[in-house]
């Protein structure tokens, strides 16, 4: 299940930095993934949870942030990410109209964790994150319960699958089907070597938009595709980047801000219907929830060789989207809607690309 071919394994390397030892997010020590696909008939959907550390995350909050791209979204929990730079809840992926079982089952998950909460400490701040899967799953089913959501939590685990799983079961990009996708880069720095890893998860784009490495694949499909779909850009990706590099709350949040040139790279405009939303943390700290008498210490990598993650961040986030593009495979949902694969469509038309 977790052997699927990833873009590299068609020869294409993407940028010039190293990977991590499995290419994915869960590169970065403590960070887990964990899936719920809920594959049958017109229920085309997940749940995708991304568990910051193994710890308690609301005990031992991470620096963190957020950054919005293009706002055409319903996420939860970013304002207080904005605002305190810190996470305290893993982080749940679903689609639009589940947002709101995922948060009430992830707050719950928390309270039980946390007996403090409510009574002698303030509330949680829950982070979820969606993307619109309506042309694939029949969104206003709201399929996703409760216990999908823990069983997400429960199962996550350092290896994951990736393409049309969990929240990305429903998802499309570039015209073709998309999903989750994942990609790592190691950072060498004098003072060491760090890791960042990307998650995403894709439902954006038009497929004569679409490029790998510049040559213009979508056009070329075209060209080649009998059917011809109707080109909107009115979806969505979350992406999300996990670090052991100590940075600041405002460094994190300039490297969020670089995740747009790999999107870019694959041939993303941003579109106005499309909500592109970043959410990422730092493992490199644990901010003790409790700790009111001594002071925090949070270091932080000196600024001018900031441009090491930048270009980091960049790479794995274009190599993620191509991940879940080429992972995905063929589903027939809603009303028989479907989209087909890259993989399938590279075979049948006969492109290659190199």
């Amino acid at each position: 299940m977790h052997n699927k071919k990833k873009i590299r394994d068609y020869g294409i390397e993407i940028g010039e930095m190293k990977k991590g030892r499995l290419n994915a997010i869960t590169d970065v020590e403590g960070v887990k993934v964990g899936h719920v696909t809920l594959s049958e008939g017109d229920m085309q959907t997940g749940v995708t949870a991304i568990l910051p550390h193994s710890g308690n995350v609301f005990k031992e909050k991470l620096v963190a942030s957020s950054h919005v791209i293009n706002g055409f979204g319903k996420s939860m929990g970013t304002v207080q990410l904005a605002e305190l730079g810190t996470i305290e809840t893993p982080i749940i992926l679903t689609n639009t109209l589940s947002t709101g079982v995922a948060a009430d089952t992830l707050i719950d998950y928390m309270l039980e964790q946390n007996p403090e909460i409510g009574r002698t400490t303030g509330t949680v701040n829950s982070v979820i994150g969606e993307c619109n899967d309506m042309i694939i799953n029949d969104i206003r089913g709201k399929y996703v319960k409760p216990e999908h959501i823990r069983e997400a939590l429960i199962n996550c685990h350092e290896v994951f699958e990736e393409g049309a799983v969990g929240a990305g079961t429903g998802m499309l990009c570039y015209s073709l089907k998309g999903g989750i996708g994942s990609a790592s880069r190691i950072m060498d720095f004098e003072f060491g070597s760090y890791t960042l890893g990307v998650l995403v998860l894709t439902n954006f784009g038009i497929l004569k938009d679409f490029m790998i490495q510049g040559n213009p694949v979508g056009q070329q499909l075209k060209q080649k595709l009998d059917e011809v779909y109707k080109e909107e850009d009115k979806g969505s990706i979350m992406t999300i980047v996990a670090t052991d590099l100590p940075v600041s709350e405002r460094q994190l949040q300039r490297i969020l801000k670089r995740t747009v040139t790999g999107l870019s790279r694959t041939g993303s405009i941003i579109t106005t219907g499309s909500g592109e939303v970043v959410i990422g943390f730092s493992t490199a700290t644990k901010i003790p929830h409790d700790e009111k008498t001594k002071l925090i210490a949070i270091p932080q990598i000196p600024e001018e060789v900031i441009d090491v993650a930048f270009r980091a961040v960049g790479e794995a986030t274009e190599e993620a989207v191509l991940n879940s593009m080429i992972t995905a495979h063929e589903i027939v949902g809603r009303d028989g809607n479907s989209r087909p694969a890259l993989k399938d469509l590279l075979e049948k038309c006969n492109i290659s690309l190199l």
